[in-house]
Formats: structure tokens, C-alpha cells, sequence
């Protein structure tokens, strides 16, 4: 009777895991989004006139200590990253990856994820 009142409060915790998860991350984007000065949208602006192009991705997020958005744009020559400073909108950092170095870092990737599920269902 005990292991299956045990069974039963660890397949209810499981099932709120992810629920406690998903609100610390956004918790913490809303308290990123909270220190930042500027704007996505202001930041969007700045790492588009340093790179031209259309952006793939973007994410508000801390890096060496700093708050930063970070945009990937793709232009003619692949993708560029763009670094913007939430306080004060300056560029942080910008660098350029080409479509085969983009590619080759999706793939390893990939490999990386499958690997890793194969340890979470082996173990």
C-alpha cells in the first residue's frame, strides 16, 4: 500500500515539474525584461542596421554577467549574430557564421540531443 502511495506522489510530482519549470523561466525572462532600458524592438532596430538581413531568432539573456539581446540575423553571406546591450543599446559583440558552419553547428547539435537521450532512456 505504501509503495503505491509513493508511486502515485512521484507521478504527481513529475507531472508538475514541468509546470514549476516553465514558470521559473518565465519568471525569469519577465525579470530580465524588467532590468532591461531598452526595448526588443529598439534592439531589434539597432542589430539590423549593423546587419541587414532577416532575423531568425532572438532572445533576451544574461552572458558574462551582462544583459544582452541576442539576434541572429541571416544575410546574403549566412548568418550573423548580433550582441545589443539592454541597458544602453551599443553593439556587445557582432559575428558571422557561414550557411555551412550554421549547418555543421545545427548537426553536431542534433547529435548532442540524441546522444543525450540515449543516456536519460538507458539508465
Amino acid at each position: 500500500m505504501k509503495s503505491r502511495i509513493a508511486v502515485a506522489v512521484f507521478v504527481a510530482a513529475m507531472g508538475i515539474t514541468p509546470a514549476i519549470l516553465s514558470a521559473a523561466t518565465t519568471e525569469s525572462q519577465a525579470t530580465l525584461r524588467k532590468e532591461a532600458k531598452i526595448s526588443m524592438k529598439k534592439a531589434r532596430s539597432i542589430a539590423l542596421k549593423k546587419a541587414p538581413g532577416k532575423v531568425s531568432s532572438s532572445e533576451l539573456e544574461r552572458e558574462n554577467g551582462k544583459l544582452i539581446y541576442s539576434f541572429d540575423i541571416k544575410t546574403a553571406k549566412g548568418i550573423t549574430e548580433v550582441l545589443v546591450s539592454a541597458i544602453d543599446g551599443h553593439i556587445v559583440d557582432v559575428s558571422h557564421e557561414t550557411a555551412a558552419k550554421e549547418a555543421a553547428e545545427k548537426k553536431k547539435e542534433a547529435q548532442e540531443k540524441k546522444q543525450s537521450q540515449k543516456k536519460t532512456t538507458h539508465h
